[in-house]
């Protein structure tokens, strides 16, 4: 089995108006996607910020957390921040996945539209499970990454489609949605 790796990249993102920005940590964000990734047995989950400031703000958060007060008042909470990594780039994030696995991973992102190099979940889902190069999936804030980033990237996951024509979901909850489409139990087969 290919382990997974998650980064959630603040920068180079685009805003409504389509110009690029970073976006900033929200406490949330980082809570929630910390959690679902243990459930799914992320490897690791990088905070992407380029912004020291921001990077120092979800050290705080996460050490409250980890070894603060938040520590011993929920201490599920703790577990989850193990496997939390703050970064500078995209580019070190992939680098670390580099050294830890012995061989570069493919990159896949996600979007709400579709591209030449568009992958199924199943198709990612049973490279997971039937092979050893490991998978990065990031994922964009704001309104996604630029263009120019995107194309350098190996495969871009599917787009999330719910039962009506809005699709605009909050980033944590479309990772919870593609961790367990990815890592979730076979439930359509019981």
């Amino acid at each position: 089995m290919a382990n997974l790796y998650i980064g959630l990249v603040h920068y180079p993102i685009m805003n409504k108006h389509k110009e690029v920005i970073t976006t900033a940590i929200t406490n949330y964000d980082i809570h929630d996607i910390a959690r679902a990734s243990v459930t799914y047995d992320v490897s690791k989950y990088f905070v992407i910020h380029n912004i020291p400031a921001q990077r120092e703000l979800a050290a705080t958060i996460m050490e409250h957390w980890k070894t603060g007060f938040g520590s011993t008042y929920n201490p599920d909470r703790k577990d989850a921040f193990i496997g939390v990594e703050l970064v500078n780039s995209i580019a070190v994030a992939v680098r670390m996945v580099e050294e830890i696995e012995g061989v570069k991973p493919i990159i896949a992102t996600t979007d709400a539209r579709t591209y030449d190099n568009t992958i199924t979940y199943g198709a990612m889902r049973k490279h997971l499970e039937n092979e050893q190069v490991p998978v990065l999936v990031l994922f964009g804030t704001g309104y996604g990454m630029t263009k120019e980033t995107m194309e350098s990237f190996d495969y871009i996951l599917e787009p999330i489609y719910g039962h009506g024509e809005y699709n605009h979901l909050s980033v944590r909850s479309a990772v919870s949605i593609i961790l367990d489409r990815l890592r979730g139990e076979a439930w359509w087969s019981k």
